[in-house]
């Protein structure tokens, strides 16, 4: 089985662009942080957290994305379970194909999406940091139709209903699992690096 720094190196090697590498960096903490809630296997939550959208960037179309990226795992050596839950995590291509039918699938279609809400939220604070963050801040700018626009509202719901849990919790459990690796997503803000690790 491939090590967190092989999953690292094929991430950056098919992902150049910044911001996409923080979202997977974003969803592989919130997958970690799931894994040790559930009493399951973090190395594998957090790799397909890490790789979940590494063939995006080469292949945007949502046809084909998550497909390309099944044939690299396969080839590498990867774990099904992480593979059938990157394949589910994409709605376009769904269905009857690859039903998000595990805790692992449902963890990562939850967790995808609100990512990007947190981020966003954070990056308009005056500070720009995720620390401090409000659930109500995140649900308050889930109501504003043009904040955001790339975000799936219905996902945000949809995904935590599917995991079986409140969305304000859900929010809640991602802004402190992001906010653990804050300087990594670049939302650590104004705060030095001993208030961040404090």
């Amino acid at each position: 089985m491939p090590t967190r720094n092989d999953a690292y190196k094929l991430m950056t090697s098919h992902v150049k662009n910044e911001n996409l590498q923080k979202h997977m960096f974003a969803v592989e903490a919130a997958m970690r942080a799931y894994a040790r809630k559930y009493g399951e296997d973090e190395e594998l939550w957090g790799m397909a957290g890490l790789l979940h959208d590494c063939d995006y960037e080469e292949y945007p179309d949502l046809k084909v994305h998550t497909h390309v990226s099944a044939d690299w795992l396969r080839a590498e050596g990867y774990d099904e379970r992480v593979i059938y839950a990157i394949l589910a995590h994409n709605d376009t291509i769904n269905g009857e194909t690859n039903p998000r039918n595990d805790l692992m699938s449902k963890a990562l279609f939850a967790c995808d999406e609100i990512t990007g809400m947190v981020t966003a939220t954070a990056l308009v604070r005056p500070t720009k940091s995720i620390i401090g963050l409000e659930v109500s801040s995140v649900r308050k700018k889930m109501k504003a139709k043009g904040f955001a626009a790339g975000v799936n509202r219905e996902d945000l719901f949809k995904g935590a209903e599917e995991l079986g849990i409140d969305l304000n919790e859900h929010i809640a459990f991602v802004i402190q699992a992001m906010t653990e690796i804050a300087e990594t997503l670049g939302l650590a803000g104004t705060q030095s690096s001993e208030q961040v690790s404090a």
